[in-house]
Order: structure tokens, then C-alpha cells, then sequence
């Protein structure tokens, strides 16, 4: 399996930056796919998620901003990220699971940082 996250950068307050996460070894639409982040010195936390059935969730702090979706055909996720903020610098983790019991696979990461 693999989960090979790209598309973050250097971006201004205000601007966008889109994630893509292009998946392999898994059947892609029967995972729960999602965005995972980690800001230094903090714990890693939910951005977004989408079940297999393709229904979104967002955490709290990103409702509005950001939109997950993905390409079942091209087996890849993506992350739409707008009206960035210096609170959203954080590496960017894209996971999935086939169910929420198990641990599934993480990618490697994705740097986004977000200049005041």
C-alpha cells in the first residue's frame, strides 16, 4: 500500500494551496479516506474526512475553508484549501481505513506553511 501526499508549498495568509494524494494497493472506494495534520508541538489532529459512500466531515477549524474529495478513477484524494490562515501550517497527512476499528495507512507527509 501506498499513500504518496503532494502539493504543499509556501503560501500567503489569505491564499490556496490544493493536497492531492494519489493511492495504491488499496481498493480506493471502499476506504475511508482522509487529511490528518500536525502543527509543531502540537498533536496531530482530523482536517477532513470522507467515508467510502463519499460523505465529507470537517473539523471544526476548517469548515468553510477547506474541501475533500477525491478521484475514484485516478485513486486519488485531494484537499482544497482556501483562505489559509498561519494557524494551517502544519505537515499534511493523507490516511485510509477500511473501517474506523482498524489503524490503516498513513503517507508520508506534506508541508504547508502559511506566512503572516
Amino acid at each position: 500500500v501506498q499513500l504518496q501526499a503532494f502539493g504543499g508549498g509556501f503560501v500567503e495568509t489569505g491564499g490556496s494551496l490544493r493536497l492531492s494524494c494519489a493511492a495504491s494497493g488499496i481498493i480506493f472506494r471502499r476506504n475511508i479516506l482522509g487529511w490528518y495534520r500536525q502543527a509543531p508541538g502540537k498533536s496531530r489532529e482530523l482536517v477532513a474526512r470522507m467515508t467510502s459512500g463519499g460523505s465529507p466531515t470537517y473539523g471544526g477549524s476548517v469548515q468553510g475553508r477547506f474541501t475533500i474529495s477525491r478521484d475514484v478513477a485516478k485513486t486519488t484524494l485531494y484537499l482544497q484549501m482556501n483562505n489559509l490562515d498561519p494557524e494551517d501550517t502544519a505537515i499534511y497527512y493523507c490516511h485510509a481505513s477500511v473501517n474506523d476499528n482498524v489503524s490503516g495507512y498513513w503517507g508520508q507527509g506534506t508541508l504547508v506553511t502559511v506566512s503572516s
